[in-house]
């Protein structure tokens, strides 16, 4: 039968074994005796073998370094008497080129470093043969040689460098993130893979479960707003953490994400702008803004009016790509109406966390003044326009109407009045300069023109660029002027036979005067004709 002896320990294989007394000594830890019989020997085989021993595997370190082929164990038939007959066979995993054997003692060796790491075991076959003859002198017998780890590979961590996130003001004790380093050696043996975690860099601010690795916050409501970014350095080191054990580090990029925990806040109470009073409705006046040490939807921000004597004549919008509040004229302005407005406008968060409601009112007011500014205007009629109405035969020279026209602006400059020439071709019409009199420069003649339509000009004495006008239409009123004519001459004939009181001739008139009545006209015979008894003509009454 073959015995496998590994560094000084009896591993048998079947029952009807010879041991040398000292190898007994070693393996049974019992005192030597001067004979043991075939009987007694096997007996105490059996109990030994009952007791758990495993004969068919041998143990050797890993990362041997020494010079020498490293002993494994030794290979040992009851048949072998010492002479040279049992050549010893090794094959199977490793056999020639990782493990020698010596054929004739049966002593195994490495001779190649082995890495638990690489291969943890190696199965292999021995046989005994006879020298001379080649015979199997056992059954071949299969043995398993095992790798013994020592503790060689450092932790490490194989998904770092990390990045992780944590909202700002979270609790003492939130965990952020967990980190898992691994070890290659052997976890079933010893401490070489026990990992302890610790924090190299990051105190006090976050700390590391040693068992774990998870990474919690070691300092209550971190704020962003003072430090947002956190390098921690984490130690992984194996042995349970003891001096001589093997250690790897790892970085975890730690970024304090943002919660609304910060009120809006106007960079001064007092904003002063001002607006030219000709600023057309819907045009933007000025611009505020309201800072929020928040990013985010946490910084979104809404602008309102919540008092002041302007809320009817500005408005204010939200531009929500930049939160801006930008002020809009909703209604015209007059500087000499009112030339100041005061408004109150707050800025308030729109996103609110509930939890931080306690931190105070997460809004903010300022005070807007608005400034008009004059703008040097053109002078105004006290009328849109005018409507004058005045009779054909009127004097020249007559005042037919006064138009007044004043400089709107405070400076309230003197006033010269004068008609657009183009508007009265013929010249009919003048006015006084200073007083805004408007008289009639020739005669009217309705029949000729009965409308006309001028424009008086208002002019700045200081400032001849700033004019107003004013449309006047002048109505002319008809008088009775003009007699009636006869619309063509007539020429009549008459047979010489004619009976009295037979028509011979219709004749009819038209005058160019417009009686309000309509026309009336009367007919007789001239003075001259009146005489003749032969002709007479009948008024009809029909102005025919």
């Amino acid at each position: 039968m073959l015995i496998c002896n590994i560094m000084g320990s009896k591993y048998i294989q079947g029952s009807c074994l010879l041991l040398c007394l000292v190898d007994l000594v070693q393996v049974l830890n019992v005192q030597p005796a001067t004979t043991v019989g075939n009987n007694q020997h096997d007996k105490m085989l059996h109990h030994r073998v009952k007791r758990g021993w495993v004969w068919n595997q041998f143990f050797v370190l890993e990362e041997y370094t020494g010079t020498e082929p490293l002993y494994v164990g030794k290979l040992h038939s009851d048949m072998d008497k010492g002479e040279g007959s049992v050549r010893y066979i090794l094959s199977g995993d490793g056999a020639g080129t990782v493990f020698t054997i010596d054929d004739n003692t049966g002593d195994i060796h490495a001779v190649q470093r082995l890495d638990r790491e690489e291969k943890s075991h190696y199965t292999l076959r021995a046989q005994a043969l006879d020298r001379w003859t080649g015979q199997p002198m056992e059954p071949e017998s299969e043995f398993i040689i095992k790798i013994q780890d020592i503790n060689d590979n450092e932790p490490k961590f194989l998904d770092g460098p990390y990045v992780a996130n944590v909202p700002e003001m979270s609790p003492i004790g939130t965990s952020v993130i967990q980190l898992t380093a691994s070890d290659a050696d052997d976890p079933t043996y010893g401490n070489s893979a026990r990992v302890v975690y610790s924090i190299l860099q990051g105190q006090p601010y976050f700390s590391v479960e040693a068992r774990t690795g998870i990474i919690r916050t070691a300092l209550p409501y971190m704020d962003r707003e003072i430090k947002d970014e956190y390098l921690v350095v984490v130690q992984a080191k194996d042995m349970g953490g003891q001096m001589g054990g093997l250690s790897g580090t790892t970085t975890v990029n730690i970024t304090l994400t943002d919660v609304n925990d910060n009120p809006p806040r106007f960079p001064q109470k007092l904003y002063q702008m001002n607006v030219m009073e000709t600023a057309l409705v819907g045009s933007a006046v000025g611009r505020i803004l309201a800072k929020d040490a928040d990013e985010g939807q946490n910084a979104e921000l809404s602008y309102s009016f919540i008092n002041g004597d302007g809320m009817n004549v500005f408005e204010i919008i939200t531009d929500e790509s930049n939160q801006v509040g930008i002020i809009t004229l909703k209604e015209p302005l007059d500087f000499e109406t009112k030339d100041s407005y005061m408004l109150v406008v707050e800025g308030t968060n729109t996103h609110l966390d509930l939890r931080f409601l306690n931190f105070g009112p997460f809004r903010d007011t300022a005070r807007v003044r608005l400034t008009v500014e004059d703008v040097d205007e053109p002078p105004q009629f006290d009328s849109p326009s005018y409507m004058v109405e005045v009779y054909e035969d009127v004097t020249i020279g007559t005042t037919i109407q006064v138009v007044s026209a004043k400089d709107p602006d405070a400076a309230n400059n003197s006033i010269r009045y004068s008609i657009e020439r183009s508007t009265d071709p013929t010249r009919s019409f003048y006015i006084d300069i200073a007083s805004g009199a408007l008289m009639t420069a020739k005669s009217l003649d309705r029949e000729d023109l009965s409308w006309h339509n001028i424009t008086i000009l208002a002019m700045e004495m200081k400032n001849p660029t700033q004019i107003g006008s004013v449309s006047v239409s002048i109505k002319v009123l008809d008088i009775n002027d003009n007699p009636p004519e006869f619309v063509r001459d007539h020429e009549a004939y008459i047979c010489e036979n004619t009976k009295p009181g037979q028509l011979i001739q219709v004749v009819s008139a038209v005058d160019p005067d417009n009686p309000q009545g309509g026309h009336h006209f009367y007919y007789s015979l001239a003075p001259e004709a009146a005489n003749n008894a032969n002709f007479t003509v009948r008024d009809n009454k029909d102005a025919a």
